[in-house]
């Protein structure tokens, strides 16, 4: 395909609200790829939105375990050789563990993603979407899910953080850093030609990128 990426596997990931998924189905149209979708109809998240007891382990031990299989299929049916655009990463689960449980499940936790990471292919790219507390609750607010109407601002805070330190640290693959607050690719057909552009051209290490105009 004229024009193609230069690469097989992207990955976008972000926090929550950041606009991931928007942006993973209109680069699959484009280049006419397979999109990989987290699961997010995981069965305890109200309970863990609403802080009961034990939730949040079993969130996170749901999302590992689906994320894995997940990215075991694709490895295992060949779908590398067209463009694959999921919207997270597999060590997506490890921020939000740290985030989310207690030293004794973290410690559990910790112990089986062990097992299970060096069975996951990495992506060639990273896109890492990043934006402030301000964007993110509005994003989540426009959206509307009902298991997110109890998500505080004291938690989004603590996500971003957390994002913010794994990234600064992050050199597992190449890896192009996004600030989306002054961006809506949805709306602006030229600011998603200015990114397309951007994942055309070699990626090496860590880059940011914003926009002319932004």
């Amino acid at each position: 395909m004229a024009g193609a990426l230069p690469f097989r596997y992207l990955a976008v990931d972000g926090p929550i609200g950041v606009g991931k998924t928007t942006l993973v189905e209109m680069l699959v149209r484009r280049f006419e790829g397979v999109k990989v979708l987290e699961d997010v109809s995981n069965p305890f998240l109200p309970a863990f939105y609403e802080d009961r007891p034990g939730s949040a382990f079993q969130t996170e031990l749901y999302f590992l375990l689906s994320r894995f299989k997940q990215q075991q299929g694709i490895a295992q049916q060949g779908l590398f050789e067209r463009l694959v655009v999921s919207d997270y990463t597999f060590p997506k689960n490890r921020v939000f563990a740290y985030l989310n449980l207690s030293d004794d499940e973290l410690l559990l936790f910790d112990k089986l993603y062990t097992l299970l990471e060096p069975q996951v292919p990495a992506p060639d790219l990273v896109l890492y979407l990043s934006a402030d507390l301000r964007t993110c609750m509005e994003r989540i607010e426009r959206r509307q899910r009902s298991f997110e109407k109890n998500l505080s601002e004291e938690y989004m805070r603590e996500l971003l953080d957390a994002y913010n330190h794994y990234y600064l640290h992050y050199q597992r693959t190449p890896l192009l850093v996004v600030d989306t607050r002054k961006l809506n690719f949805p709306a602006s057909s030229e600011h998603f030609e200015e990114l397309v552009r951007q994942l055309q051209r070699p990626i090496r290490g860590t880059q940011h990128w914003m926009p002319a105009g932004a």
